[in-house]
C-alpha cells in the first residue's frame, strides 16, 4: 500500500485541497496522511474554526487519517513546520509527501533547496541580512547570485518556499518529495478561478457574511477572531520580563527591547503591529511571536523533535496506518498523556494551553471543549 502525507492547514477545507487530495489518490497513492496544524496556524493566527471540524472535513473528502501537527510547529518558520511535519511522516512510515507548488519542477526546487545548505549561499545571506535586507529579500538575492536570477523568481511564490524547505526537511529520509502544481487561485489571492479560490479569500468571505459555500463544503458558523484574544495577549505582553521575551523564537537583534516598549505604547494589535513593524521584521513573524508569547513558546521548544502523534480522526484504512507508528500514540487523550515522558508532557502541554486559548477567541457560541477529555474522528 502507498502512503502519502501531505502538510496542510485546512483553514478552511477547501475545493483547491480536494483537487490535491484527488489528484495524490487517482496517481500516487492508496492513503492519505493529513498532518495538519491544530488551533493556531503559521501566520500567527487563530485557525478560522476548529480542528476537529476541519478534520471531518478532510476525512469527507478523501484523506484517511488527521494527525495533528503540534503547536510549537504549527507556528513557526516554514523551516520549523516543515521539520515538524517531516518528522511525524517518517514516524507514521509516509512513503512520499505531497505538496502544492507553482512550480511542480522537482528538480529545480532541489537546486535551491542544496543552495540553501551551500557555504556560499549562507556566506552571501549573512552579507545581505547584515546590509539591513529582510528575510525574505536576503534569501532571494542571495539565491540570485548563487544560482540564477530565474531561480531567485521562483522564491518569490509563498507555496514555492514552502515546498523548498519540505526538500530540505526530507533530506537523509526516505520519503519521495512529490510537487503537484497548484490549480486556481493564488496563495493569499483575492482573485478566484471558477469554484477555486484561496483559504485567505474565503475566510475574508466568512469574516464578511457573504456567500463562500461555493468555494468550501464546510458550513463555519462559530468563526474564530484574533481580536477576540487582544486584551489577553496585551496584557501577557507587557507583563514579561525583557528576558522573557528575548527568549521567544524569532525574537533577535534587540527586538525584544522593542516589542517592550511597543506594548506599552499600543492600545489594540493593529496599533501595536504598525509601532513594531520595520522592513526588517515582517507581519508574518511580528504575528507569530506575540502568539509564542501567549502560549508560553520558548526557542528552545521549536528546537525539539516531535515527541508524539496525536490522531485527531480517521477511518479504516486509516486505523491500520498507526500499527507501525514509531512514536507514541495519543488517541484516548487523558489515558495516553499519563503515559509520555517528561519531555513529551511539556510539549502536549502546549497543545492543550492552546485548546484553552482558542476557546476565548470564537465570534459566536462555541463550546469550549476539554482537551483531555476529546474524541477523535472516525468515519
Amino acid at each position: 500500500m502507498r502512503v502519502a502525507a501531505v502538510i496542510c492547514e485546512f483553514n478552511p477545507f477547501h475545493n483547491g485541497h480536494k483537487y490535491l487530495i484527488d489528484k495524490i489518490k487517482s496517481e500516487y497513492a492508496d492513503c492519505v496522511i493529513a498532518i495538519m496544524s491544530g488551533n493556531f496556524v503559521q501566520r500567527g493566527d487563530v485557525a478560522i474554526t476548529d480542528k476537529f471540524t476541519r478534520t471531518k472535513a478532510a476525512l469527507e473528502n478523501g484523506c484517511d487519517l488527521v494527525v495533528e501537527l503540534p503547536t510549537v510547529f504549527a507556528l513557526s518558520s516554514a523551516e520549523y513546520f516543515a521539520k515538524g511535519g517531516v518528522e511525524l511522516a517518517q514516524a507514521l512510515n509516509a512513503d512520499m509527501l505531497c505538496f502544492g507548488a507553482e512550480n511542480d519542477d522537482i528538480k529545480t526546487l532541489s537546486d535551491i533547496a542544496d543552495a540553501f545548505c551551500d557555504d556560499n549561499f549562507k556566506e552571501t545571506f549573512k552579507k545581505y541580512m547584515g546590509n539591513g535586507s529582510y528575510y525574505a529579500k536576503a534569501v532571494s538575492e542571495s539565491i540570485k547570485e548563487v544560482l540564477s536570477y530565474k531561480h531567485s523568481e521562483i522564491l518569490s511564490k509563498p507555496n514555492n518556499t514552502l515546498a523548498i524547505e519540505y526538500i530540505k526537511a526530507l533530506k537523509g529520509t526516505s520519503i519521495t518529495p512529490i510537487a503537484i502544481k497548484r490549480n486556481g487561485a493564488d496563495h493569499d489571492s483575492d482573485v478566484t478561478s471558477k469554484n477555486i479560490a484561496s483559504a485567505t479569500h474565503i475566510r475574508n468571505l466568512i469574516q464578511e457574511s457573504k456567500e463562500y459555500d461555493s468555494f468550501t463544503s464546510m458550513d463555519i458558523i462559530n468563526y474564530s477572531d484574533i481580536k477576540k484574544l487582544e486584551t489577553a495577549i496585551l496584557y501577557k505582553l507587557r507583563t514579561m520580563s525583557k528576558d522573557e521575551l528575548e527568549n521567544l523564537p524569532d525574537v533577535n537583534e534587540g527586538l525584544h527591547n522593542r516589542i517592550f516598549d511597543c506594548c506599552r505604547k499600543s492600545n489594540s494589535l493593529e496599533e501595536l503591529f504598525d509601532n513594531l513593524k520595520t522592513k526588517r521584521y515582517t507581519l508574518a513573524r511580528l504575528r507569530r511571536i506575540v502568539i509564542y508569547a501567549l502560549l508560553d513558546i520558548t526557542k528552545y521548544d521549536i528546537q525539539e523533535k516531535v515527541k508524539y502523534i496525536r490522531v485527531l480522526g480517521m477511518n479504516d484504512s486509516g486505523a491500520k496506518l498507526l500499527s507501525n507508528a514509531t512514536l507514541p500514540l495519543i488517541c484516548r487523550v487523558a489515558n495516553d498523556y499519563s503515559t509520555l515522558n517528561i519531555d513529551a508532557k511539556k510539549m502536549f502541554d502546549i497543545d492543550i494551553k492552546a485548546n484553552d486559548v482558542f476557546f476565548l477567541s470564537s465570534t459566536g457560541s462555541k463550546k469550549y471543549e476539554n482537551e483531555l477529555a476529546s474524541q477523535i474522528i472516525k468515519i
